[in-house]
């Protein structure tokens, strides 16, 4: 009996870890459906995106009241679990508070006295998010697909966060023997008055409460996180390496599109000759995306990476002209769509079962992939370098490729290009008439 909280521990901790790791690993699985991507280009600019963009967090601040807190909640949450490691270690040794053991006075109580710190911030900072979502209502967490569950996401994120800041000092302020030790108690010195008239067995079992409590909320918030955007607090740093470093306004050409136009344009050129050796396959089996599989792996992680913070749609020119565009909704539905074709996998032994849906159509909208500029404005406003617009061309690029299901104005301008020369309804004779009038 003397051994059981231990093995209890143990049992729960393989438990949790082994169930994110069964997530991740399907993750992965969902990202890999798409085409591989060749990212060992620039390699110090990629590091440099990671370290500014995911670590840095230099593009939230662009919006300071926003960027402050979540600075705080970001830099709280992360080392304050920090002391998970000696909460494992007591865990599965039995111990109680070993780093007291092994580090010196005055280091312990700097660090346990830093995390009570960041604690109060946090609780601060959440509550801050919360009152912006819940009462203040921004218009950018209003939006109607932000409707149902990923509104109810971003409230339960935020109060999991609240519960393990408030165990932490719990279980500090019942903790008798740190408090007598009178070093790191920072915070939740003030909170022992709250307890006085206990006796020691109930300060015990209170302390002891709150610890199982909060190292299990943080194995249930881990395990949480593949069900949730805050998928982002993992992804955001693959996601920065692999983000775009390439000028924003450049277009990616399709090999076999620009070796027919050359072909075209070349009257040597003998069409009927034989593919160059290792040119065979250059001709893809689908211009442009109707569904996930035919995105790339990097627009997938994207999909899976997107915070929902809105910015992108707050910033793009169509959504905000009334247009049923909306940046985030794009990388929404990807994920949805995503996560569907991986739960067909899983459900048919690893093989996806046509179900009769893709992305264009049953997700995303003609009129939402028409009505984008192209201006790039959501591309710039992504904290996390994530690229709606990449997506929304290649979807564009099946309809006009695959489908020949363009709007009219621009069926007409590009018969006008093939006719005349120019996106304009004149003769080539007669394109500088307008200087004579």
């Amino acid at each position: 009996m003397e051994y059981l909280p231990n093995i209890l521990f143990a049992i729960i901790l393989i438990l949790g870890i082994g169930y994110f790791a069964k997530n991740i690993k399907k993750l992965i699985r969902n990202i890999k459906l798409g085409h591989e991507v060749d990212a060992s280009d620039h390699k110090s600019q990629r590091w440099a995106n990671m370290a500014r963009i995911a670590l840095g967090q230099s593009k939230m601040v662009k919006r300071p009241v926003a960027g402050l807190l979540h600075i705080i909640v970001y830099v709280g949450f992360i080392i304050i679990n920090i002391e998970v490691l000696e909460i494992i270690i007591d865990g599965l040794l039995g111990t109680h508070r070993i780093g007291q053991e092994f580090l010196p006075a005055s280091v312990y109580g700097f660090l346990i006295g830093s995390f009570e710190i960041l604690a109060v911030l946090v609780l601060v900072a959440v509550i801050a998010f919360w009152l912006r979502r819940n009462v203040i209502k921004l218009r950018r967490f209003m939006a109607n697909e932000m409707e149902g569950w990923p509104k109810s996401d971003g409230n339960i994120i935020l109060y999991f966060e609240v519960v393990l800041m408030c165990l932490f000092l719990i279980m500090n302020a019942t903790d008798t023997s740190f408090q007598l030790a009178g070093s790191g108690n920072v915070v939740s010195q003030f909170m022992v008055p709250w307890f006085n008239g206990f006796s020691p067995d109930t300060l015990h079992l209170i302390e002891r409460t709150a610890w199982w409590l909060h190292i299990v909320g943080i194995l249930v918030f881990l395990n949480y996180l593949y069900f949730s955007k805050h998928l982002h607090i993992l992804l955001a740093f693959p996601n920065t390496y692999y983000g775009r470093v390439e000028p924003k306004g450049k277009f990616n050409n399709l090999d076999a599109v620009t070796a027919e136009v050359k072909l075209m344009m070349d009257p040597d050129a003998d069409p009927f000759a034989a593919p160059a050796e290792g040119k065979e396959d250059e001709v893809p089996a689908k211009f442009g995306a109707s569904d996930v599989m035919d995105l790339n792996q990097i627009q997938l992680l994207n999909a899976y990476t997107c915070t929902e913070c809105g910015r992108c749609t707050s910033e793009c020119p169509a959504n905000l002209t009334g247009k049923k565009l909306s940046p985030r909704k794009i990388m929404m539905d990807t994920r949805d769509r995503l996560e569907e074709v991986g739960k067909n996998i899983d459900a048919n032994n690893g093989e996806f079962k046509e179900d009769g849906k893709q992305l264009l159509g049953d997700y995303i909208t003609h009129e939402e992939l028409w009505a984008c500029t192209t201006c790039n404005a959501c591309v710039e406003a992504c904290p996390v370098s994530i690229n709606p617009l990449s997506i929304i061309m290649d979807m564009r690029r099946y309809l006009v490729m695959e489908q020949s299901a363009a709007p009219m104005e621009l069926n007409n301008m590009m018969t006008n290009i093939e006719n005349n020369g120019a996106p304009w309804p004149y003769n080539q004779m007669d394109r500088l008439n307008w200087k004579d009038e």
